[in-house]
């Protein structure tokens, strides 16, 4: 490129210069800048220089001219202050289903936004390594298709699987194609999770996304969830709630939806409104304890989330959930009694 042309580029070069390499921090002295664009072949008097500022303050990039003993520019407020972006590279490396590699361009592309001062702040914020991440590379464009397929309307087909004893693959279904009306994407228990409606089940039905394969449209138009799910409209008697349906399902493990209520320590009020929201029906339990009221797909993982609190939690009603908690902990029992842990495994 010849120096003419890069004189016609020196405003870009300015503001690259700037963005890059000054902060709040770490500003750049006139003589500075005028030796950087010399490094992109651009010769620079210092009047032009000043007009050329000039003119991208005018279009909104917050120049600031630091005045004192360490005079010199830096460009002041950002599209994301450093804060934001250390919680945006924080979210990507405690995302489990952003692969390892994906995650390590993510913080690049973050680090972009900012000084390569404070981006070196950024990079001392990545722990990846030890981080439990999904292998599944194509999760990105999985998310995007299914988002398109949502918006036009349009059923999709895809093959799922799971893994085996040897980590491989092993496609569910006899391999076939799942055909489904696709309604909402939604992310628990650090998974994507599609909502959708598969033909051989009455309702809705569950799918993580990880484990969707060779996603496509297909030429159908989805089917009505207000018919699907008729038995569930909401008060108006027009419209099925699917946000509803989300929260009932705890954490897109089924089960049927019930009144359920149990017994706590005051201690675990957070924890209960943390995990059923705060329209939770509470009542004052004696000076130690209160009961809380709620809807909840009653399933293996409410169960499990009782059992994380051992004896400050204390499942009240309905009988027969009672009876099915307590029976599964006599299972448990049973398994760590000294006969079956002295008796031989089976081959």
């Amino acid at each position: 490129m010849s120096k003419s042309q890069n004189q016609k580029l020196k405003l870009v070069y300015l503001l690259k210069i700037l963005l890059e390499n000054t902060d709040e921090e770490n500003v750049m002295p006139m003589n500075k800048i005028i030796s950087c664009l010399a490094q992109y072949g651009i010769v620079a008097e210092r009047k032009s220089v000043y007009d050329d500022i000039e003119c991208l303050r005018l279009i909104g990039y917050d120049i600031i001219c630091q005045k004192g003993k360490n005079i010199g520019y830096y460009i002041g407020e950002r599209e994301f202050e450093l804060a934001e972006l250390k919680l945006l590279v924080d979210s990507v490396q405690s995302s489990k289903f952003i692969t390892k590699k994906k995650t390590t361009q993510l913080i690049q592309k973050l680090e972009s936004l900012t000084s390569k001062f404070y981006g070196k702040q950024l990079q001392r914020q990545v722990y990846v390594s030890d981080r439990v991440k999904s292998i599944n590379e194509t999760i990105y464009y999985n998310v995007d298709t299914l988002h398109n397929a949502i918006t036009d309307g349009v059923k999709i087909a895809f093959k799922y699987y799971e893994y085996n004893l040897d980590k491989q693959r092993q496609y569910r279904n006899e391999g076939n194609d799942y055909i489904v009306s696709p309604y909402s994407l939604t992310f628990s228990d650090e998974n994507y999770y599609l909502i959708a409606h598969y033909s051989k089940n009455e309702k809705l039905t569950h799918f993580r996304v990880d484990r969707m394969d060779r996603i496509r449209f297909l030429d159908e138009t989805c089917e009505d969830i207000n018919t699907i799910m008729k038995d569930e409209i909401g008060m108006d008697g027009k419209s099925f709630n699917l946000g509803a349906y989300l929260k009932k399902t705890f954490d897109m493990y089924g089960g049927e939806t019930q009144c359920v209520e149990i017994r706590c320590e005051n201690r675990l009020i957070n924890s209960v409104i943390d995990k059923f929201g705060e329209d939770v029906r509470i009542k004052k339990d004696g000076e130690h304890y209160f009961t809380a009221t709620f809807n909840v797909a009653v399933s293996p993982t409410f169960y499990a989330w009782i059992f994380t609190f051992g004896d400050k939690i204390e499942l009240i009603s309905p009988d027969d959930i009672v009876s099915e908690f307590i029976a599964i902990t006599k299972n448990i029992l049973e398994k760590y009694s000294p006969q079956c842990r002295s008796a031989p495994s089976s081959q």
